[in-house]
């Protein structure tokens, strides 16, 4: 019995020997690809991984999966006989991916092994933008970059310079002039003053935050003419915030400067039917050592009144900043913000919320 059982086994192991011996076996002249450095503008990039069936069975390659939907595989569906060769062919689309890349594909098949790891790697240099791409904003035949002077922190005794670039489109010159008149704390001029056809120009602000006379997040807008011509419906806007400097300030002076504490910065009015007054009064105290001066205080909607009543405290002395909300035209969750400036110089900017829930008028 136990001869019997040793026989078996070794007619098992030859027979199991000679099968794998006589399958398909797929060999790949090389499983790695470096397509060195390609454009983004040229498409798709194409590589041919080649491989033989030394095997002595016909070969199937039954599906090639990848890591990612930006490479693309093709191959025959015919099986490969033996000692044949056949190809494998990559796409990388390199569309939105600039820089390296690493990817692998894994071909399956009836062979030994069943599975082949494949791998391409390469560079992908990005897209250059074209002068229409790059200027997009059209104000009249002019095209900008964009339409946005954002100054971001303006400090209240240092004037701030920026400029925006943009290209005459039209077919004949264009005399560009800005409509700041009016406004005291800012001036605008254009250079060249005529622009040539396909030519670039410039719009140069100068801004003056001590002129504006304002503290916090500001807004302005002002508008262009071309050939003494106002193009109104195409302002450029400027942005910023109103700060002071106190970055040079002694240890000495910030430990004797104003510090402002509220007694809560948040109120819930709970829920409310809609037209009635939310009403809540923000108690602001001068915990420091000299007078808190309230520069602002500005609510995010129209549908808010603050009334601060007092505009200076003295060290030790308190008072209330009243908030109202009128809910008319209000329903359900509402968070409204109140932006309180002084001159503490730790914690100059503080928000106050009043929210809840209005419940809508019933008919």
């Amino acid at each position: 019995m136990k001869r019997f059982i040793i026989t078996l086994s070794l007619l098992f192991i030859v027979t199991t020997i000679f099968a794998q011996q006589g399958g398909a076996k797929i060999v790949f002249k090389s499983d790695k690809y470096n397509y060195g450095t390609i454009k983004e503008d040229d498409g798709i990039a194409s590589y041919e991984f080649e491989f033989t069936n030394t095997g002595v069975s016909p070969l199937i390659v039954q599906r090639v999966s990848s890591t990612c939907g930006c490479t693309t595989p093709e191959w025959s569906r015919e099986p490969v006989a033996p000692g044949k060769s056949g190809k494998i062919k990559i796409g990388y689309d390199p569309k939105n991916r600039p820089g390296p890349f690493n990817k692998t594909l894994s071909v399956y098949s009836n062979a030994d092994p069943n599975v082949v790891v494949l791998q391409i790697a390469g560079v992908v240099l990005p897209h250059v933008k074209t002068v229409d791409e790059i200027y997009r904003i059209p104000i009249g035949d002019l095209r900008f970059e964009r339409n946005l002077f954002a100054l971001g922190r303006l400090f209240l005794n240092t004037s701030v310079t920026d400029t925006l670039k943009f290209i005459n489109k039209a077919t004949n010159p264009a005399k560009v002039t800005s409509n700041t008149q009016a406004y005291g704390y800012f001036s605008v001029t254009v250079t060249p003053q005529v622009v040539q056809p396909d030519e670039f120009g410039m719009v140069i602000l100068k801004y003056s935050p001590k002129d504006r006379n304002d503290w916090g997040f500001v807004v302005d807008r002002f508008t262009l003419s071309v050939n003494d011509q106002p193009i109104n419906n195409s302002p450029i806007t400027i942005t910023g915030s109103i700060e002071e400097d106190y970055s040079k300030l002694s240890p000495k002076e910030l430990e004797n400067a104003p510090k402002a504490d509220f007694n809560t910065t948040s109120y819930n009015f709970g829920t409310i039917p809609e037209g009635n007054l939310a009403e809540f009064s923000f108690i602001l105290k001068n915990v420091g050592k000299s007078d808190l001066i309230i520069r602002k205080v500005k609510a995010s909607c129209g549908c808010t009144t603050v009334e601060p009543s007092k505009k200076i405290l003295k060290p030790g002395e308190s008072s209330p900043i009243a908030a109202s909300f009128r809910t008319n035209g209000f329903t359900g969750l509402q968070s409204k913000s109140i932006t309180v400036i002084t001159n503490d110089p730790k914690n100059s900017t503080v928000i106050l919320r009043m929210s809840g829930n209005v419940e809508k008028k019933q008919q």
